[in-house]
């Protein structure tokens, strides 16, 4: 036990960087390269897909529309990423200064690394406007359920500097300091061999992790739509990427605003951040619209507009009933009462009044006893009802003294 102890304190505390950034497949002209950095990118694109798939579909959005927008939206993002990262890291491709010593043909190799993720997501999303006008969807739908998904296709691709050995920061001394390779190309120059530097690229990767969380756990519990949740995205995003990007030291556009000089990426992130939070307050401000669908206004599927249909009739069939019941009830309420009350004089009293009236002035009969006998007369047997009703009729009665023969 103390011999692991021992070598486990003599093991360095650092992040090594990998050997190799590829692999190569022959083929019958040469070989065929296969970077790490490429394969990380698209296992981000595909992890962000899935994510985005399953998010998508629970909106009951068209069959295949994602990957109909997805189509339009990749492309577009990476050659946005490629020219954003073109534009802010230019001496490699123009020369210090633009003095024309560098090489334009480095531009379209992005498998050397180098994707900047706001010319990605700018034009991505145009790309992604374009699909979904074709699809018959909101932009806006498609940005929130992809949202999430992007943070984590961001999570997977940061790998890629990892192994190129690139976009690292400053040197530390921390525990989990990471060991460049002193002959790569991208090892300052002038620092010492063993110099450990800050991983960026794993500070990002464990920060959009967490990312994809918040998002999700957020939007699970306040449903944010018309775009608020990619915005939420584009909040999060930069409050990390401006301390992650200010820890770097690979070449970068210096830009010098309000009288302080630092990266591009860094004011850019620092723009987004507001501009995102702005928009973000006025949409939560504007409140829900109803009702709310992934369709654009007058794409949304035949069975859905004809259930909707349905379903209106049915609430309006149902509240015609609500309205008529209570009414037909208290019909019947009215009319049993006034059966209830006419009852007290009924018909048989009624007729029994007349006749003794006209059979004999001088007898009286009280309606009720006349009704209890007529309805006696009806329930018992006919021996007993012909006697009571003779017995309390009068001779030459009418009708009822010859029925009860």
């Amino acid at each position: 036990m103390q011999s692991l102890l021992h070598v486990a304190a003599m093991a360095p505390m650092s992040i090594p960087s990998p050997s190799w950034s590829g692999f190569d497949i022959p083929l019958p002209w040469g070989t065929l390269r296969i970077h790490a950095y490429a394969l990380c990118i698209l296992l981000g694109i595909i992890l962000g897909l899935w994510l985005t798939a399953v998010r998508w579909k629970r909106r009951g959005t068209p069959e295949g529309s994602l990957w109909d927008i997805a189509i339009w939206a990749i492309p577009f993002g990476i050659v946005g990423g490629r020219l954003y990262h073109v534009i802010s890291s230019p001496d490699a491709y123009f020369g210090p200064g633009f003095n024309g010593t560098g090489d334009l043909s480095l531009i379209p190799q992005i498998w050397r690394g180098g994707l900047g993720i706001w010319g990605a997501v700018v034009l991505g999303v145009v790309g992604a406007w374009l699909g979904c006008r074709r699809s018959g969807v909101k932009l806006t739908a498609f940005l929130d359920a992809a949202a999430p998904g992007l943070l984590l296709a961001q999570a997977i691709g940061r790998w890629g500097n990892w192994f190129n050995q690139e976009l690292f920061g400053g040197p530390t001394t921390l525990p989990w300091g990471l060991q460049i390779d002193p002959n790569s190309p991208n090892f300052p120059a002038g620092m010492p061999s063993d110099t450990l530097f800050h991983p960026t690229f794993l500070y990002e990767s464990l920060w959009n992790i967490i990312g994809v969380v918040v998002l999700l756990v957020l939007d699970r519990r306040f449903h944010f739509r018309r775009g608020r949740l990619f915005w939420l995205y584009a909040i999060y995003y930069t409050l990390g990427r401006v301390w992650i990007e200010a820890l770097r030291i690979d070449d970068a556009e210096q830009i010098n605003l309000f009288g302080i000089t630092t990266r591009l990426n860094v004011w850019t992130s620092i723009f987004v951040f507001v501009a995102a939070l702005i928009i973000f307050l006025v949409l939560s401000l504007r409140g829900r619209p109803e009702p709310d669908t992934a369709y654009l206004p007058g794409r949304e599927p035949a069975a859905v507009t004809a259930g909707e249909d349905d379903a209106a009739t049915a609430d309006s069939s149902a509240r015609d009933d609500e309205t008529t019941a209570p009414e037909t009830n208290s019909t019947i309420v009215t009319d049993t009462k006034a059966h209830d009350t006419d009852g007290s004089v009924s018909d048989t009293g009624a007729h029994g009044n007349l006749r003794n009236n006209q059979s004999d002035l001088g007898h009286t009969a009280e309606p009720t006893e006349m009704a209890e006998e007529s309805h006696a007369g009806v329930t018992s047997d006919s021996g007993s009802a012909s006697t009571e009703t003779t017995a309390s009729s009068a001779p030459g009665s009418g009708p009822e003294a010859g029925s009860t023969k």
